[in-house]
């Protein structure tokens, strides 16, 4: 068998967790190969809203197993009130979640360190969610790290200690005034590491290549989007793990040769949260808008995010750096009401048409150039198939098709897994 893999295609927030959820039941196991507490995956059924933020989406499938793979980054007490929040579910977290021995562990001053080091940048902050998701990738490409699979040895608070007290002396270097209990931090630390201790820690790498040679199927779950990128996103405005389709690989310990399809996520329109570059950003009543139609705040930090118009340049590009085979457009009843959309085709760079994305696109050298469409008026919540669709929508659909060279096969309608439209 081979390994599927799901990724946003913007910044993040494009409504992976739904997707996961509505194609669970096609898989056996589903694995989370990068990120950490910092990115929310919501679901919604039954008018119930989930949010999960290292759990992979496939936990509310009674067949499904779940595994957190080794570029995953995880904080033990966000992780133990992940687990408390499905405990009414009655969901048998025990049987259904497997853990990477390699994935690496958010200390409390790692949390500590993002404070710090975001506090002392001033006005030039990169918009850290603070949840130590930074210097922790910085302690593991450091070779500092503690793993999952350290907390099974004898020294594993001797390593602790020795790493604590490291960031202490790396926080006092920042001179900012951070306040904090660190007693208080590490006891509910220590307390969140013995529940940890009673789930199932797997060597990874090992388990999903076993279960591809057993006929296994197997669905790749990435966090954040593409344009967050470490390497290829709007850097320095990045997160600090690889989104992309090569972090399923590095991630999880399977081959390239492994993966079939890529599945890519993005929204009818563009969204961003915190700092960075943004081209298509409306600032205007039209911006307010779809924040408010779409309910555009963080799952996580609950920050407001900013929207604009879709970036064809911007999706084109992730498309391009994942191998996307199948595209998933999120989000399309936010647009209905809108008399015109526009879409970005191209930019106007120092002058100059483009239609790729260049090195700095910093507010100053890029100017988006839009082809103008039809909106639609149709209320598409209640609509169960692509024919119902108004003809606007299929012409913007397609527009995307053609533009972007990949087909669109679902198209969301609405939050709730039901409103989800496959197109044939």
């Amino acid at each position: 068998m081979t390994v599927d893999l799901l990724l946003g295609l913007q910044w993040g927030d494009e409504g992976k967790g739904k997707i996961v959820d509505v194609l669970t039941s096609k898989y056996d196991i589903i694995a989370r190969f990068q990120g950490g507490p910092n990115a929310g995956h919501t679901l919604e059924f039954d008018g119930i809203k989930h949010v999960l933020r290292t759990i992979p989406s496939g936990i509310f499938h009674k067949n499904a197993i779940n595994i957190i793979g080794n570029g995953v980054v995880m904080d033990p007490v966000v992780f133990q009130s992940e687990i408390q929040g499905l405990e009414k579910f009655s969901i048998n977290i025990k049987d259904k979640l497997l853990i990477s021995r390699k994935a690496h562990l958010i200390l409390p001053t790692h949390r500590l360190l993002d404070a710090a080091s975001e506090a002392a940048k001033g006005k030039a902050k990169i918009g850290s969610t603070l949840k130590g998701i930074g210097p922790t990738y910085m302690d593991k490409t450091g070779r500092n790290g503690l793993r999952v699979g350290d907390i099974e040895l004898s020294d594993f608070r001797e390593k602790y200690r020795a790493l604590a007290d490291k960031h202490i002396e790396m926080i006092d270097f920042y001179k900012v005034d951070i306040q904090y209990d660190l007693a208080e931090l590490e006891t509910e630390f220590f307390a969140a590491i013995e529940e940890l201790k009673q789930l199932t820690f797997i060597d990874s790498e090992d388990y999903l290549n076993q279960a591809l040679k057993d006929g296994k199927s197997i669905l790749a779950e990435g966090a954040q989007g593409s344009l967050l990128d470490i390497d290829f996103g709007t850097y320095p405005f990045v997160t600090s793990s690889t989104t992309t389709a090569a972090g399923a690989c590095t991630g999880l310990g399977i081959a390239p040769n492994k993966v079939k399809e890529v599945f890519g996520i993005f929204k009818a329109y563009t969204t961003r949260v915190g700092s960075g570059p943004f081209p298509t950003e409306l600032n205007d009543e039209i911006g307010t808008r779809m924040a408010k139609l779409g309910n555009e705040f963080g799952s996580v930090t609950g920050r407001a995010r900013r929207c604009g118009w879709l970036d064809l340049v911007a999706l084109k590009y992730a498309v391009q750096i994942n191998g996307v085979t199948e595209l998933y457009m999120m989000k399309g009843d936010v647009l209905s009401g809108f008399e015109n959309l526009k879409v970005c085709t191209a930019y106007n760079y120092k002058g100059e048409k483009i239609d790729h994305l260049p090195f700095n696109i910093e507010e100053e050298n890029v100017i988006p150039i839009y082809e103008e469409l039809k909106g639609w008026n149709a209320d598409l919540t209640g609509m169960q198939s692509y024919e119902q669709f108004p003809e606007e929508l299929k012409a913007y659909i397609s527009f995307i098709e053609k533009e972007v060279g990949v087909p669109i096969k679902i198209v969301s309608v609405g939050p709730d897994r039901k409103q989800t439209i496959t197109i044939q």
